[in-house]
């Protein structure tokens, strides 16, 4: 074989079969190491070499158009204080290798904190319209790991999380402050998010915006003024929320922080984000979806999720495991049927252990309306397993307290409020079949 074919003949088999290693690519090129190291050079920045010694493989690299190869990854701290953490490594088949100092971690597509911050739900959805100088597919539903890459390089500047990626979007950071508004803004705030949502990608997420009030950054929940029967359902669930991150919070667990108000007849909800501290600090987070993706060997419930977070790498203290398996309860008891993995979150220390963070997206979503429609649901409280029965007393007290409260609030339809005290009675006629304990 020739040099220019077996050059050809390198990146052709590291294309196809990903990271390898220097025998198997000796063998199959039929050459010397000399050669082989001679062939790697002569590649020059179309492969990369991964690890040290008897561990190296080589990988060939791929180029996003406008990005290139590599990307620098930032990290913010609590201090709004920037620090290079690494390079992205674009690589073939999708694949992006986080080269860390003193570390590198190879990784079927994003890096889980990178799946994070993409552009996503209703606050997501108007990226593209937001930004057709980057020629983005219009449905987010549509777009490849690259598409996410090109939003997050660009004007990735106030993302989930503590990283920014690429010197743009860590332009756009260092630039820019955010800028102070007040509550009676909050109206004219939720119908421009409507107005940039109109149109995009279904989500299912409630509609929201983004703010820094108070001398926080928050994530403002609304319900329009009207009379229609959605409309009045969701400003009841508005206040469930509030409610159910209180009860969380009294039962002495992490719970965000939030307000409710109205402003000229709109219901609002303003949670406070915990990523932020103050105007530019920021703390690491992660979904338990971005995990679950890349590392957890799909979990089908919060309770199994929180028994493999106990192990390393994650080292999830036992104390916050039952956290999990309590919320996980909580929320079943207080007719929260959405607890996908996109809302349970965890923060990381920076020697990569976790701790549970604030509770968000706690509500009776089984109250909530069919599209427009607003039809009757059933409920029935989940007894206890071997996996919660060390949690499920404590839970299901404060549950049908969560009820027992919903039940007695005349700001609430009338049929919210009989659904919770029938709710409150099903969880109290199990919690005597269960016994005292």
């Amino acid at each position: 074989m020739s040099r220019m074919a077996a050059a050809r003949e390198l990146l052709t088999i590291l294309g196809a079969s990903g990271p390898t290693g220097p025998a198997a690519l000796r063998a199959q090129l039929g050459v010397s190491p000399k050669v082989l190291a001679e062939l790697v050079h002569e590649a020059g920045d179309e492969v990369f070499r991964i690890g040290r010694t008897r561990a190296i493989r080589y990988a060939r690299t791929r180029t996003i158009e406008g990005l290139g190869r590599t990307l620098p990854v930032f990290r913010i701290d609590e201090a709004g204080s920037v620090v290079q953490d690494g390079t992205l490594r674009l690589l073939s088949g999708h694949q992006t290798y986080w080269d860390q100092p003193g570390r590198g971690t190879l990784f079927e597509g994003l890096p889980p904190a990178l799946v994070d911050m993409a552009p996503q739900g209703f606050i997501g959805r108007s990226f593209p319209t937001r930004f057709p100088d980057l020629r983005l597919p219009a449905s987010i539903s549509d777009w490849s790991d690259d598409h996410r890459l090109i939003a997050l390089a660009t004007r990735g500047d106030d993302c989930v999380g503590d990283l920014v990626v690429g010197d743009e979007s860590l332009r756009r950071f260092v630039s820019r402050s955010p800028v102070e508004v007040d509550q009676r803004d909050f109206p004219s705030l939720a119908i421009g998010s409507a107005s940039e949502a109109a149109g995009s990608s279904a989500g299912g997420e409630r509609p929201k915006f983004g703010a820094f009030s108070g001398g926080r950054h928050v994530l403002v929940k609304y319900a329009p003024p009207g009379d229609a029967g959605a409309v009045r359902r969701w400003r009841d669930l508005l206040w469930c929320e509030w409610k159910a991150l209180q009860t969380v919070a009294a039962a002495g667990r992490p719970a965000s922080r939030a307000r409710l108000m109205g402003v000229d007849g709109w219901r609002f909800l303003e949670v406070e984000r915990f990523d932020r501290v103050g105007a530019r600090g920021r703390r690491a987070v992660l979904s338990l979806a971005a995990l679950d993706d890349e590392q957890l060997g799909a979990p089908r419930t919060w309770t199994e999720a929180a028994r493999l977070l106990e192990a390393k790498p994650f080292s999830l203290p036992a104390q916050d495991a039952a956290h999990v398996r309590w919320l996980d309860l909580f929320g079943q008891l207080a007719g929260n049927t959405d607890r996908h993995f996109g809302n349970l979150g965890f923060l990381v220390a920076p020697d990569g252990t976790f701790r549970i963070a604030p509770s968000y997206d706690m509500l009776p979503m089984i109250l909530a309306p069919a599209g427009e429609v607003v039809v009757p649901r059933s409920f029935e409280p989940a007894p206890p397993s071997g996996d919660t029965v060390d949690v499920w007393r404590d839970a299901a007290r404060w549950a049908e307290g969560f009820w027992r409260e919903v039940a007695a609030c005349d700001e609430l339809e009338d049929e919210v409020g009989a659904f919770a005290g029938r709710a409150a009675e099903a969880i109290a006629a199990m919690r005597r079949r269960v016994g005292p304990g």
